[in-house]
């Protein structure tokens, strides 16, 4: 009786240990299924770091040329007036959302003014440029006339402050530096526009608004004589014709 139970004692044992062994040889062979599926890329990825050399342009270099109208993700902040407003003495700004105010940023003309004239030549084409990044980045809130109506305010956007009317006094006063710099940094609730709109075009923007400005309070002597028959003869057309002005 003790023989037979010690026989059946290691018969048990036996099995277990084949059964074990069993389970460690089918994980083994699923883990080595597994890894023979798997590559490197995600440890040694095929692409060529900057300022390497590559096969696969024609130049041969790794580093590509930026694309026209890229923005950059951190643009330089010089005292050249294209990058910067020169806002240090501006009555209504009180600072960044860190803190900080430009006097403190190093970069910035201590002391300095609003910029009061754009660093390059207004054409019809800058104005033009200037219409279009204004209808897509700004008139959601300003409204496509610059009265602060845009669609977002139309449809119920409330805010302790709403979006700004250029046709105010105090910002038809304003330096157009501080538009571009409101574009550059944001404003209240207004967030940066810096990473969506490069230095050039916040500038044919902001002459764009000069624009909007002054069409609210211009007069006919203000016009050309080319430009009063021209506003005479849509204005004539619309009236028979029922046509658009132009």
């Amino acid at each position: 009786s003790r023989e037979l139970r010690r026989s059946l004692k290691e018969t048990r044992h036996r099995n277990w240990m084949a059964r074990r062994t069993a389970g460690v040889m089918a994980a083994a062979t699923v883990g080595l299924g597994a890894l023979t599926g798997c590559h490197i890329d995600m440890w040694i990825q095929p692409k060529d770091k900057p300022g390497t050399e590559s096969t696969f342009f024609v130049d041969g270099q790794g580093s590509r040329p930026l694309l026209p109208h890229t923005v950059a993700a951190t643009e330089a902040r010089t005292q050249d007036p294209f990058y910067n407003e020169t806002r240090t003495d501006n009555p209504f700004f009180t600072g960044y959302a860190d803190g900080t105010h430009p006097t403190m940023v190093k970069g910035k003309n201590e002391g300095g003014t609003l910029v009061t004239t754009l660093p390059f030549k207004v054409t019809h084409e800058v104005l033009e440029r200037g219409q279009d990044r204004f209808n897509i980045y700004c008139s959601p809130c300003h409204g496509r006339q610059g009265n602060g109506q845009g669609m977002i305010a139309m449809r119920g956007f409330s805010q302790r402050r709403p979006p700004a009317s250029y046709d105010t006094d105090r910002l038809r006063k304003m330096p157009i530096g501080h538009f571009f710099d409101v574009i550059t940094n944001g404003y209240g609730a207004m967030y940066s526009y810096a990473a969506r709109i490069e230095p050039r075009d916040r500038w044919a923007i902001v002459s764009y608004i000069r624009v909007l400005q002054e069409s609210r309070h211009a007069s006919t002597g203000d016009l050309s004589t080319n430009d009063v028959r021209q506003l005479n003869k849509s204005a004539s057309e619309t009236v028979e014709g029922g046509a658009e002005p132009k």
